[in-house]
């Protein structure tokens, strides 16, 4: 059985706002506010300026997320024990 797939980001429901504000995103990735906010300077994170608002897409956010994440090298089942 092949357990690999691709995570592709879910949609939000449909009373879930597309656009997030800095504390919803804080809230949402587990970053604080202040590094959100040097992330925005660096443009390290995908954000939308709305005048001089600054809000995040929630599926730009899910798929930089996916972008970011580290994948594992090999399946556990392969990995041999270190204390036989």
């Amino acid at each position: 059985m092949n357990n690999h797939h691709v995570m592709t980001p879910s949609p939000p429901s449909p009373m879930a706002p597309r656009l997030l504000d800095i504390r919803e995103v804080a809230t949402y990735t587990g970053l604080s506010i202040h590094t959100l906010y040097a992330m925005v300077s660096q443009r390290r994170i995908p954000f939308v300026k709305l005048g001089r608002l600054t809000k995040f897409d929630r599926y730009e956010l899910d798929r930089w997320i996916v972008s970011h994440s580290v994948k594992v090298r090999r399946p556990l089942s392969v990995l041999t024990p270190l204390n036989k």
